[in-house]
């Protein structure tokens, strides 16, 4: 059941707290660090039906902790996506602390210096990432899709996005070596190599500073990738003055190099995207496909008029009949127009007003081609000559309509006028 209430989104868990009629009750939790939470998109609706696009759910795979939030904006269509991208952020960030940081019982992370404070250095970066969408959201400055503002649930999709992951894991959790487990570690015979040499023919990750990310810290399977190992192999070679692993004077940090090489395939693949986009209403098998999709309306009510001519089913035809016969013998045929106009405009005011409260989703209204255009060069002839069929069809269709018209009003064929009279004369 729907009820209004206050919803609180901290760094661990999601909180709703309903509104009563004696006072607030008491506030549900949504814990958001445990394993296989996902966030999705919902349409909500009265009775169960699926009629406003502006609602978010949080499942975490079992139907009974399903939490389904409805976010109305009277001044926009954002809200709904901003938060989901909130959510998104923390429940993203606890995956990637799970995938890329050690574990909190590892005594290794005390080997390394300031390493006990990586987890923290990721959800101070993920709450930022929130702060920093939710001024824009104030400033109304948002882009087309929030998510690509916040870091750690951008990546997960992103191409390259599991490298910059692992830099952004070797600046958190990466650090010089304790001195104490350094004695550990070093040879005790005379012609020892340095404690830096022994862990560079490691296979630990190091970062420009020469801070050090423990190989047994990575136990994510995007390590072993191509991507990943050529990256890592090239992390090696300094530019400018290094002052600090997160900062280089002439130079880029390693974050900086993943994000830029993320920020190029990123930008390809939406080139890539665009190209297909546009391609998709170009040549005669598009247009005809976009044809058939604006005239989708109008053949649904056609096919509907033809089951009620049909009597495929009888309580629906009735029902249309008595209306119609109502009509008819109340003399109100000059009131259908008019009462046809102002249903019109009251479903254009109600389709506004939903959408500037955002409740009918940004892809309302949108024109989506189903059948999507050939690839290839012989798909693109079958699709034209299947085109061209299609095309023939509907003026074959259509001319037969036409002559049949044409001959009513000639009176070309008696039988035709006489079978059009008869039925005229029944029906009054």
């Amino acid at each position: 059941m729907a009820w209004p209430g206050k919803v609180t989104l901290t760094d661990t868990a999601l909180y709703f707290e309903a509104v009563g009629l004696l006072g607030p009750k008491d506030a549900m939790r949504f814990d958001l660090t445990r394993y296989g939470l996902r966030v999705e998109k919902a349409k909500v609706g009265p009775l169960g039906s699926d009629l406003f696009d502006s609602a978010v759910s949080v499942s975490s795979g079992l139907e009974s902790e399903t939490w389904l939030l409805e976010f109305v904006d009277l001044g926009g269509e954002l809200r709904r996506d901003v938060w989901q991208a909130f959510i998104s952020e923390v429940i993203a960030s606890h995956k990637f602390i799970r995938e890329y940081g050690p574990r909190e019982s590892d005594p290794s992370i005390f080997h390394v210096y300031s390493a006990h404070k990586g987890k923290e250095r990721a959800v101070i970066s993920a709450i930022n990432s929130i702060a920093r969408l939710q001024a824009l959201q104030f400033m109304r400055k948002l882009l087309d899709d929030p998510i690509k503002l916040v870091p750690f649930s951008y990546l997960q999709n992103a191409p390259y996005g599991d490298v910059v992951c692992q830099t952004l894991a070797v600046s958190y959790w990466g650090g010089p070596l304790v001195t104490k487990f350094t004695e550990t570690v070093e040879p005790s015979v005379e012609g020892a190599k340095h404690t830096d040499q022994i862990y560079e023919s490691s296979n630990h990750r190091f970062d420009i500073d020469g801070s050090v990310y423990l190989q047994k810290w990575m136990r994510s399977p995007s390590w072993a990738s191509s991507a990943s190992i050529v990256f890592w192999k090239n992390s090696s070679t300094k530019d400018g003055v290094i002052l600090s692993k997160t900062l280089v004077v002439g130079g880029l940090t390693l974050v900086e190099r993943a994000a830029a090489t993320c920020k190029e395939k990123s930008q390809a693949v939406e080139k890539t995207q665009a190209t297909i986009d546009a391609a998709v209403v170009k040549g005669i098998p598009s247009n005809i496909d976009l044809f058939k999709e604006l005239l989708l309306p109008l053949s649904i009510t056609v096919k509907n008029f033809e089951k009620l001519k049909r009597w495929e089913e009888p309580p629906l035809t009735v029902s249309f009949l008595v209306f119609a016969y109502t009509i008819i013998f109340r003399n109100m045929l000059s009131y259908v127009f008019p009462m046809l106009l102002m249903v019109l405009a009251a479903g254009m005011l109600t389709v506004k007003g939903l959408k500037e409260q955002g409740r009918l989703g940004r892809s309302f209204g949108r024109v989506t081609i189903r059948d999507q255009p050939p690839s290839n060069t012989i798909q693109k002839i079958i699709a034209v000559k299947d085109a061209m069929r299609d095309v023939e069809n509907y003026l074959q269709n259509l001319n037969i309509t036409l002559l049949k018209i044409r001959t009513i009003f000639l009176s070309g064929q008696p039988q035709v006028c006489s079978h059009y009279y008869c039925k005229t004369l029944l029906t009054e």
